[in-house]
């Protein structure tokens, strides 16, 4: 839902006049990864494409899908010359979504599951402003990050000083290649107050197949108004690992407001811990406890378009596993209608 109002918004601005036009949208990116460890240095490429649509059935009906294309080159190892190369697409998601009431959006199909906030809000690559995902992205969100079945969201309740919304979901177990998820129930509520751009939420996740264990989750995120500047944080537990990611970033208006060239800049930092609560290593994450601050400059061209560039430092008590990794990339992210729509 939260990419479907970005989508609807964004073009709404942009043609006010087009009504239930399917809308493609999504991202075109080149990145670079070059990481320095004890065993060596080498550099992979990857062009990446992401593309969405979201397909309004009338009023109260909407079809959405994410998918992914992705390329990756890295240097052959052991010395030999040459490259490797690798590719992988898939469905990210697909589902439908039935507006019942103001209150209340039913989803069915495959969804990213909305543990924490970075899963279904900051993984797309022209929304993220670091290329690589926190530590934590894969606690509480199960393998796939993606769930099978059903989930209700919508407001609890709102006013002009605040509102209250939610979700809540169920997936089945599918082995599918397009549609992988596990069994697992779960939800989020989050308190958003307007007047001081925060927001405050918790997230709860059960996986039922195989040994159940339970995920918990808390965000924060402040954007003080007319600053320029944004937080965002997460911590996420499970029995086995816990951590958390605060990140920063601001562009200022001093100089001519957003869209100078001052304006465009866009610094970034974001400080993320990993703890390995037992040697068990599940959900993606990592064996090990680990630190890694990021540091990054973003440049924000106009026609959507942005350079992003960073520096990390990942740290372990492993030493095979302390990297430097530096990131470099440009993303476009475009934004058109299927056919003209009717006039009003």
């Amino acid at each position: 839902m939260f990419m479907v109002a970005i989508l609807a918004s964004a073009f709404a601005a942009k043609d006010a006049a087009a009504q239930d036009v399917p809308l493609i949208s999504g991202g075109v990116g080149f990145f670079t990864n070059t990481t320095n460890s004890i065993s060596g240095s080498s550099t992979s490429y990857q062009p990446h494409i992401e593309p969405l649509i979201a397909a309004p059935l009338g009023n109260s009906l909407l079809v959405e899908s994410r998918a992914i294309l992705l390329e990756e080159f890295s240097p052959n190892g052991n010395g030999q010359p040459g490259y490797n190369h690798s590719h992988f697409a898939d469905l990210i998601y697909l589902q439908g979504d039935y507006i019942a009431s103001a209150h209340l959006t039913v989803v069915a199909g495959s969804f990213l599951l909305p543990f924490n906030t970075y899963n279904d809000r900051l993984s797309p690559i022209w929304i993220g402003d670091l290329q690589d995902g926190p530590l934590i992205a894969g606690v509480g969100t199960m393998a796939s990050g993606t769930g099978v079945g059903g989930m209700l969201s919508g407001s609890a309740a709102s006013s002009s000083k605040y509102s209250i919304s939610y979700n809540a979901w169920f997936s089945a177990r599918s082995g599918n290649f397009y549609f992988n998820s596990e069994r697992s129930s779960g939800g989020r509520v989050f308190l958003y107050l307007p007047e001081h751009g925060l927001e405050i939420g918790a997230s709860y996740d059960r996986l039922l197949q195989g040994t159940q264990e339970n995920f918990v989750g808390a965000h924060v995120w402040w954007e003080p108004r007319d600053t320029g500047f944004r937080l965002r944080s997460e911590y996420a537990r499970d029995l086995h690992e816990q951590g958390y990611w605060i990140e920063g970033d601001y562009r200022t208006r001093a100089f001519g407001g957003f869209d100078s060239w001052v304006g465009r800049l866009e610094p970034v930092f974001r400080m993320q811990q990993f703890y390995r609560n037992d040697i068990r290593a599940n959900n993606g994450a990592l064996g090990v406890d680990t630190v890694r601050p990021d540091v990054g400059l973003d440049y924000n061209l106009p026609h959507n378009t942005r350079i992003l560039f960073s520096y990390s430092r990942q740290a372990s008590n492993s030493s095979a596993e302390n990297d430097n990794i530096w990131e470099t990339g440009i993303v476009y992210r475009f934004l058109f209608p299927t056919w003209k729509g009717k006039e009003d």
